[in-house]
């Protein structure tokens, strides 16, 4: 996960945000749950919004999304407020995105 995080965010160009559009309405967000240290929720993107993601989006050994800098995964659409990191992916449900912030975050 370190490799990831070193790594410079790669913003979307206009015409792949574009592409992204179609299914922001789509996205849905998980209830918040936590534990002693995190607050954690799920993000669940429309299956079909994967094929549409640009492929350096992906890493190429396990086909399933990077672990993605704020403003990359706000470029897909997603919206939560601040403090969140997509920490995870769901590797059996590759479109479900997991997050954390620590628990007493206050923005």
């Amino acid at each position: 996960m370190e490799k990831a995080r070193i790594r410079r965010p790669r913003l979307l160009s206009e015409a792949e945000r574009a592409k992204l559009d179609e299914f922001v309405d789509s996205i849905h967000y998980s209830d918040r749950y936590s534990d002693k240290n995190y607050e954690y929720r799920h993000v669940m993107l429309p299956k079909a919004m994967l094929k549409a993601i640009p492929k350096d989006y992906f890493d190429a050994e396990t086909g399933n999304l990077k672990i993605l800098h704020e403003e990359e995964w706000r470029g897909l659409g997603i919206t939560q407020s601040l403090g969140w990191q997509h920490y995870e992916i769901h590797a059996p449900e590759p479109h479900i995105l997991l997050f954390k912030r620590p628990k007493n975050y206050s923005q």
